[in-house]
Order: C-alpha cells, then structure tokens, then sequence
C-alpha cells in the first residue's frame, strides 16, 4: 500500500509542479476533518496532530510557491489524518469496553452493599446506624446513573472518572456495618 502511495506520489509530483494541489489539500482537510468527527483528538491525539500538521506545512508551502513540497505535505497529512481515524475507532471502542467493565464492577459492588444493608437491617442494627450506609448506596445509584449517561453520549473517560470511587466506597460502608455488627472484616479478593 505504501509503494503505491509513494508511486503515486512521485507520478503526481512530477506531472502537477507548476499549480498549488488544491484537491490534494481539500482531500487532506476532509480526512482531517473526518478524523475529528472519529474522535481522533481525544484517541489517537498524535497521529491527528501530525496530521494538521502536514497540513499547515501544506499551506505554507503554496504560499512560498512551493508546490511539490505542497503536494507532498497534503499526501502526507491525508494518510496521517486516515491513519488517525483508524486509531481513534480502535481507541474509542477499547475506552467503552472499559467504562462497560468499570460500570459492571461498581453496580456488583452496589448490589453487594445492598446484601449487607439487608442482612443487617433483620440483625440488632437500627435504621440510625445503617443511614451513612443507606446513604452511600443511593449516592453510588446516582453515580451509576450519571455512568451510564456518559457512556451513552460516548463520554468514556468521563464514565470511568464517575465510577472510580464506587468500590472503596462500598468497602468502607461494608466494613463499618460490619463492625457495628461485631463481624470480623471480610479479606478482600484481588480482581
């Protein structure tokens, strides 16, 4: 793919030197712009700034006149900028599958609060004791909505930022019933 690039290339360089490659450069600037839309900012940040860079190079090459070393930059900076897309849906998809995972983790977690809440609500615990507990768990219900809201806007990183309290949270609450219960602590399983 790259030989044929670089054939291309050498094929066009020869044949348009003496006009600014303007479809090349309005070529370049849509793929960049298609990068964008991927997302190629946030998942795949140097590729797309090596991109817009080639571009920029692109523009100021056909201002000095310059149009091989126009061309070439606008080659350059579509390929970057394709380059870039791909690397952004890979990136974008890795990043939902692990605010998914995180999403997962903390509503096991909140249900096992849940568990605990109701075993030690038929045990000697009052409704007094157990209300930072209960409290607890509507905040973490809460933070399990807003989740789920950023992962439906496709707002990963901001998902995973909402959810990365949840466990040590339900651990301490846990942890406090089960001192006011008398219960040992439970060992913590490594995941």
């Amino acid at each position: 793919m790259r030989r044929l690039a670089a054939l291309l290339c050498a094929v066009v360089l020869s044949a348009a030197c003496s006009e600014p490659p303007q479809k090349e450069i309005d070529r370049a600037q849509g793929a960049i712009d298609a990068a964008r839309a991927a997302g190629a900012e946030r998942y795949a940040s140097e590729e797309f700034a090596a991109a817009t860079s080639a571009l920029q190079q692109a523009h100021e090459a056909v201002a000095g006149r310059d149009y091989r070393t126009a061309l070439s930059r606008a080659l350059t900076a579509s390929e970057r900028a394709q380059e870039a897309a791909r690397q952004a849906a890979d990136g974008k998809a890795r990043a939902r599958a692990e605010a998914e995972v995180s999403l997962t983790g903390a509503a096991n977690s909140l249900q096992q609060l849940r568990a605990v809440l109701e075993t030690a609500e038929r045990g000697r615990l009052t409704a007094r004791q157990l209300a930072p507990a209960r409290a607890a768990a509507d905040r973490i219900e809460a933070s399990l909505q807003e989740a789920r809201e950023h992962i439906a806007a496709e707002r990963y990183q901001n998902a995973a930022a909402v959810l990365k309290n949840v466990d040590p949270a339900v651990t301490e609450q846990i942890q406090a019933i089960n001192e006011m219960s008398g219960r040992p602590r439970p060992v913590r399983r490594r995941r």
